[in-house]
């Protein structure tokens, strides 16, 4: 197996192709030419451009060495292979090359000697650059200069669908005035403005977006929903709760699902986002919808918990529970211990909402002897219910839980009890179980 290596350092080579009719210019102008246009250095490109009459719709080919992995043989534990030296290459344009490195200065220079303001000789055009960078300035001259603001690139990307980025609010401003349609998909995934936005978790761009008159249900191929595509993907934190009432304030389906019969209460518990998940529970998401394989949101949530532990998984699986998330089968537990030992507090959380469930030798031998050292207090409290009947303030919590249902969660704050008691019914881990 070859040892991992960083990226070479970049070796740029550069060739000029210009329409057959005309000789190739001399190396060492095009050189400079380059060097000017991605420093910045208007007074060279004035000189190459009005005495070396460089062309300003100069197609350039950029040659880059770079290493890259290649995989040798499927091996039983991973993959062998080596570091290789491959030689990559694309096109691009002086006015994609200056919109890139946000040169207003350099782009207005050539717009007035003639650049053509949609030569895109490569994957994208001086429009798509400026949007992808965030350089409004750039995207403004262009678009003044009759870019197309519906362009599409090479992967059939519209400049809207390269916004992705908070400085790239001016840009998608102007885009939008300059007659950008903002419902516009993507050829590839079908990703309107709004989905990508809500990927991006960009509320300002969802605003700006939605007051253009932007669906806010419009579905990509695999029919999925910009909110669904923010809760499978946002990063937890008050951001993308706001965008999520943004959305459904403008009438968003809580409960629309995708090709997999998804929703966004799935998504919002297969990535831990409990504040996403209890404000979609509140507008009525329904916490037991299946999807096309049977599994629930709780099902999800337990499945993903091992690659969010950061985002303290458990109080998603708690949340579930007090609205009334239907228990997996006693049957399956060790599977969920199998999957979930390392985060005592799901095990906890999840095995405190049965009034009584059988422990088997199964269980004991799902939990890694490392996982149980880490955790010996809780673990040893747990295996030693094995054949005990659990305490009666738990059998008492079990039928108040029972008997209170998917109200769990609103009715128990409300008891006139203290506090600690409320989050014990509300299943609040405490480290061990009686």
């Amino acid at each position: 197996m070859g040892e991992a290596a960083g990226p070479a350092p970049a070796k740029l080579q550069i060739s000029s192709q210009l329409d057959s009719e005309q000789p190739l210019t001399a190396r060492a102008p095009v050189t400079r030419y380059y060097t000017a246009l991605v420093t910045g250095d208007l007074r060279s490109l004035e000189v190459l451009t009005d005495q070396y009459h460089q062309d300003v719709n100069l197609v350039f080919e950029i040659t880059e060495n770079e290493l890259e992995w290649q995989v040798k043989s499927q091996a039983l534990y991973g993959l062998s292979g080596l570091w290789a030296l491959e030689r990559r290459w694309h096109r691009s344009s002086p006015l994609c090359l200056a919109a890139q490195h946000g040169h207003t200065a350099v782009l207005r220079h050539l717009l007035r000697r003639g650049a053509h303001p949609d030569l895109a000789p490569g994957a994208q055009g001086p429009l798509h650059e400026a949007c992808r960078a965030g350089h409004t300035d750039c995207a403004e001259l262009l678009l003044e200069h009759g870019a197309d603001p519906n362009l599409r690139s090479e992967q059939g990307l519209a400049p809207l669908h390269l916004c992705t980025t908070r400085h790239s609010l001016g840009c998608a401003r102007l885009l939008l005035r300059h007659g950008a349609a903002v419902d516009a998909p993507s050829e590839a995934c079908g990703h309107t403005a709004l989905h990508v936005a809500a990927r991006h978790g960009l509320g300002a761009h969802a605003r700006l977006y939605l007051r253009h008159g932007a669906r806010v249900d419009a579905r990509d191929t695999r029919g999925e929903t910009a909110l669904g595509a923010l809760c499978g993907t946002a990063a937890p934190g008050e951001d993308s709760l706001e965008l999520c009432r943004l959305l459904v304030a403008h009438g968003a389906d809580v409960d629309a699902r995708d090709e997999a019969r998804r929703s966004a209460l799935h998504k919002a518990c297969g990535t831990a986002h409990a504040s996403l998940a209890r404000f979609l529970l509140l507008r009525g998401a329904d916490v037991n919808a299946m999807d096309y394989d049977g599994v629930t949101p709780l099902g999800l949530a337990l499945q993903s918990v091992a690659s969010h532990r950061e985002r303290r998984p458990h109080l998603t699986v708690q949340l579930l529970l007090n609205h009334g998330a239907q228990r997996i089968r006693p049957r399956a537990f060790h599977k969920v211990l199998k999957s979930c030992a390392a985060v005592p507090e799901v095990i906890e959380v999840l095995f405190n909402s049965y009034s009584q469930i059988p422990i088997s030798q199964e269980w004991a031998e799902a939990v890694p002897e490392e996982v149980f050292q880490q955790h010996q207090p809780f673990y040893e409290s747990l295996f030693g219910l094995a054949g005990a009947v659990r305490c009666l303030q738990h059998l008492c919590r079990s039928s108040i839980r029972h008997r209170l249902g998917s109200r769990c969660h609103r009715l128990v704050p409300s008891l006139p009890v203290p506090r600690a008691l409320r989050d014990y019914l509300l299943l609040e881990p405490q480290g061990e179980v009686l």
